[in-house]
């Protein structure tokens, strides 16, 4: 007998999909390779601090708005199950993690097989799958949802790359570097986290990457480089015997002493130099598990075969019912959304249920009647832009929807994944509907181009606001009439984020709104 569902993986994006099940009385059961909840944080980070945040102290009381600074936290119906209390920590300490799962994992139900590898999925023939696990037990589902991770190191194609200390397993122990030349390979978190973590005790240590060195509080990515990790870039700065490198790594070749490495540095021209290291670690990210899948079912990847590619919602592009779960979704929007972290796909992983409900069970996407008066669009939007954390840690990549009917009625839907859209209006997911309004929260163009410290570029950014394209992150509305797009309208920035000003924010939203929707929707008295 099939189950309804099967996910493979208990992490955060299996276990609180599967306690959105559970919940739902639904058939499905997950597979997990580990011993224990979310197995992957009992190895990683390496270093074991986290650098996802922990807000504790907000200020808010309203638990919606402090999710907004809870960056660990699952979506559940229990209250209690919040991250913050189990850490006072800005960043806290991985371990905290394993055990705020593992009480998810345990307040929820979810139903999990631990201790239970899959080895191979494949295609039934009546468009299910059956997944074999090491034992050679197989399972039988008619929807698949892998929620595994990226687990897997991402290797550069680099001749000799076999002889570096990888950063999965290396001796992470700083005393066995002293004295060391240690060469870094990798531009990310995990590199500059390995970094910092020997400076007291490596003689020196390059980290080396190509192209610009993209930091987070720049481009607005939290995987770009953290500032907690960034204290190499000091020393480097300061000349303490550090160094970021420009380059590209064209070999590593053992040597007596140690390694040698030729270095192709992009700064001058692709001049080539020959370092002398005593140790080299690479540290280049990640990448998904694909070799599980046989032909029968081998999704498509993307992003050098890093990710698998995915519809908005989730699903295989090339594989139906097969969906994938937490940070394998974010393939798509690759290092321009916070869907491959906890505080952004809990979100989409919430999409992802809702979708299954309504494509499987017949359950429609949950809507609010608006009635037909433009106050009530207003107040709508306001109290969600205000609110909502969804939207604001998902910017760009989910939407709340105002659906207008040809009768001139008004209903609101929340957290829809924008690429979604068109299809789902065009196939009457939500019903008639004669336009509607894509909300979001979005930064402008070319935030990432400019410094935020630099008091010229501000300046800019202000004149740029007055002209509705503020830089930094706002609410934004897209009108369309019969699936064509009609007009757009920024709500201006705002230092604490409220955007609540009659005069500045709810006005020029109200004449907006009433040209759009004319004389179906008049203003309440």
């Amino acid at each position: 007998m099939a189950h309804d569902y099967l996910i493979i993986g208990a992490g955060p994006a299996g276990l609180q999909l599967a306690a959105a099940l559970e919940r739902d009385g639904a058939d499905y059961v997950v597979l997990e390779r580990g011993g224990v909840p979310g197995a992957f944080f009992t190895r990683f980070p390496r270093h074991r601090r986290l650098i996802s945040i922990n807000k504790v102290h907000t200020g808010y009381e309203d638990p919606e708005l402090r999710l907004r600074m809870d960056w660990n936290s699952l979506l559940s119906d229990d209250p209690e199950l919040l991250f913050t209390r189990y850490s006072p920590r800005y960043f806290p300490p991985a371990d905290d993690m394993v055990r705020y799962l593992a009480d998810y994992a345990a307040r929820t139900g979810v139903r999990v097989r631990y201790d239970t590898a899959v080895e191979k999925v494949s295609r039934d023939g009546d468009g299910g799958f059956t997944v074999t696990d090491h034992t050679g037990t197989q399972w039988r589902a008619r929807r698949l949802v892998v929620a595994t991770g990226v687990f897997l190191p991402n290797l550069p194609s680099i001749p000799g790359i076999e002889l570096a200390e990888r950063y999965d397993t290396f001796d992470t122990d700083p005393e066995s570097f002293t004295g060391q030349r240690v060469l870094i390979i990798g531009r990310g978190n995990s590199a500059f986290e390995t970094a910092d973590s020997l400076m007291e005790n490596a003689a020196v240590i390059h980290v080396v990457g190509s192209g610009s060195l993209r930091l987070a509080w720049q481009s607005h990515y939290v995987g770009h480089l953290r500032a907690l990790n960034n204290n190499f870039l000091d020393s480097y700065q300061l000349k303490s015997q550090n160094a970021l490198l420009d380059g590209r790594v064209l070999e590593i070749r053992r040597d007596a002493d140690g390694f040698t490495v030729p270095v192709s540095f992009e700064r001058v021209d692709e001049v080539v130099k020959d370092l002398r290291y005593d140790r080299v670690i690479v540290a280049a990210g990640f990448r998904f598990d694909a070799s599980i899948f046989d032909d029968t079912c081998a999704p498509d990847l993307i992003v050098d075969g890093r990710f698998p590619a995915t519809t908005p919602v989730g699903e295989s592009v090339n594989v139906p019912g097969l969906y994938f779960a937490g940070t394998l979704m974010q393939g798509p929007s690759f290092k321009k959304s916070t869907t491959g972290f906890i505080h952004g796909f809990r979100y989409s992983v919430r999409a992802l249920h809702r979708a299954l409900r309504q494509r499987h069970h017949g359950e429609a996407w949950p809507t609010a009647e608006l009635g037909d008066t433009t106050e009530r669009a207003v107040d709508a939007v306001i109290t969600r832009v205000n609110r909502s954390s969804a939207l604001w840690q998902q910017f760009g990549v989910l939407g709340d929807l105002l659906l207008l009917a040809p009768d001139g009625t008004m209903r609101y839907a929340e957290e829809v994944p924008v690429g979604q859209v068109p299809e789902a209006v065009r196939a009457g997911d939500f019903g008639e509907v004669a336009a509607h309004a894509v909300i979001t929260l979005e930064y402008g163009a070319d935030h990432d181009k400019v410094d935020p410290f630099d008091v010229t570029a501000g300046r800019k950014s202000q004149q740029d606001v007055a002209g509705l394209d503020g830089r930094y992150l706002h609410p934004v509305l897209r009108w369309y009439r019969a699936g064509e797009f009609v007009a757009e309208h920024h709500l201006t920035e705002n230092l604490e984020n409220e955007w609540d000003s009659e005069e500045v924010h709810r006005a020029p939203l109200r004449a907006f709104l009433t040209a759009r929707l004319g004389p179906a929707a008049p203003v309440a008295p």
